[in-house]
């Protein structure tokens, strides 16, 4: 690893909720982190979900070393990542603890499956993923885990669940494509593009 050793200096602290303001901004994909095995599961709702390496196939999302899930990816050395359809928002506020569900309870009202690794996918995402942990990194109050993508499921589903201003959006690539082309073909017409 190769480490570039700097002073790092801050003039001004940033304020919590200034930092959460300006993240809120940010656009992120909703996507739901299964952990554990058998009976001994749990999950939380993300939006921290990325890509870092295609070769290997390798993605990271960072958790809060608090949450229920960090200590079950680091017992099991497994994750899931459930890269949520539009249509899936009650899977979304279940997991992100809306009504109180904790642990085994948030799997209710949804269809699962159990991958290699043992943790739970589910049924009907966009796109379901099986990781094994290759390097947890903790910072501050959270982890980057690093996972090497066992095995993956998409469907062909194309509306997507965002998060975007404190709220959850729709995404549609037909339809939003449909639109974004009635609002820019027009303006090229009229500048004579």
């Amino acid at each position: 690893m190769n480490v570039v050793p700097r002073e790092l200096m801050t003039e001004i602290p940033v304020s919590s909720a200034d930092f959460r303001g300006a993240m809120r901004r940010l656009t992120g994909g909703v996507s739901v982190i299964t952990a554990g095995r058998g009976k001994d599961i749990t999950g939380m709702t993300v939006t921290s979900v990325t890509s870092l390496s295609v070769d290997p196939p390798t993605l990271l999302v960072s958790i809060n070393r608090d949450a229920s899930s960090f200590p079950l990816i680091r017992r099991y050395g497994a994750f899931g990542v459930n890269i949520l359809a539009a249509d899936q928002l009650d899977v979304a506020e279940r997991f992100a603890g809306k009504g109180g569900l904790k642990g085994a309870d948030r799997f209710a009202g949804a269809q699962w499956v159990t991958a290699v690794s043992g943790v739970p996918l589910l049924v009907g995402a966009l796109s379901s993923v099986d990781c094994e942990v290759e390097d947890i990194i903790e910072r501050h109050s959270h982890g980057i885990v690093i996972g090497r993508v066992r095995t993956i499921k998409n469907s062909v589903r194309n509306a997507a669940l965002a998060y975007w201003h404190g709220q959850y959006v729709a995404v549609d690539q037909d339809e939003d494509v449909a639109r974004l082309a009635e609002v820019s073909v027009p303006a090229r017409s009229r500048r004579g593009v």
